[in-house]
């Protein structure tokens, strides 16, 4: 069996979350991603714990250097013996290349770069109009495609719901007009190699799973092919 090695891309509200769920049941593959690394590393005691830990707590930016380093030993695990899923890595072309080499490094490659494509204004809307439990930021509510049964309250646990402060308009437009100006160049790196797969994230989440499974299928079978 040829190890899946997927990228899952997308703006902000594109919903990576929600499809990684399926995908990582559906393939048998973990979901890797750097921001749960990270938040990992708070509640480790190492040498490597520390230092990023020092970095964050500063309000620097983990260096490449140091991102390339834990997703290598994340690959190493058991558990990604088939494969990963990762969201959030790579940001960069600096990146991508590392994971190139990393990859290459264990007679593998990139499968596919799965790119959930969503316009600058929807996913304005999609994150404004998000909401969380107060008391578990798991139950996530969105005012148009997901809201709650009572106004205000998680249908779940009763909570009051809440709104992250980078989920207003103005911090919004800001965070997703700097991803499609940090992004565009990482599309293109895997436009180029024939890799990247587009799907419209602007579809009712199990046609876009269907088409994401479609684009992964194909993939996996050329990947096998080129390798048999």
């Amino acid at each position: 069996m040829v190890p899946t090695y997927l990228l899952l891309m997308g703006v902000q509200g594109a919903g990576k979350g929600t499809q990684a769920d399926v995908l990582k049941r559906t393939l048998g593959i973990p979901h890797v991603s750097t921001g749960d690394i990270f938040r990992a590393m708070k509640t480790l005691d190492t040498p490597r714990a520390r230092e990023i830990q020092a970095i964050m707590n500063s309000g620097q930016l983990i260096s490449d250097e140091i991102t390339n380093e834990l997703v290598r030993d994340r690959l190493h695990e058991a558990d990604a013996r088939n494969g990963v899923l990762l969201d959030g890595y790579p940001r960069t072309r600096v990146q991508a290349e590392a994971l190139d080499e990393m990859l290459s490094d264990m007679g593998c490659k990139v499968t596919a770069a799965l790119n959930l494509h969503l316009s600058k204004e929807i996913a304005v809307k999609r994150i404004t109009d998000r909401w969380l439990c107060s008391k578990d930021q798991n139950h996530v509510y969105n005012l148009t495609t997901k809201p709650p049964q009572k106004q205000g309250i998680c249908d779940i646990d009763g909570a009051p719901l809440m709104q992250r402060k980078d989920d207003t308009p103005e911090a919004a437009i800001v965070r997703i007009s700097a991803y499609f100006d940090n992004t565009a160049p990482l599309l293109d790196y895997y436009r180029e190699r024939g890799l990247l797969n587009e799907v419209d994230a602007n579809q009712p989440v199990d046609k876009v799973t269907a088409d994401l499974m479609k684009a992964i299928h194909q993939a996996q079978m050329e990947s096998a092919g080129a390798q048999s």
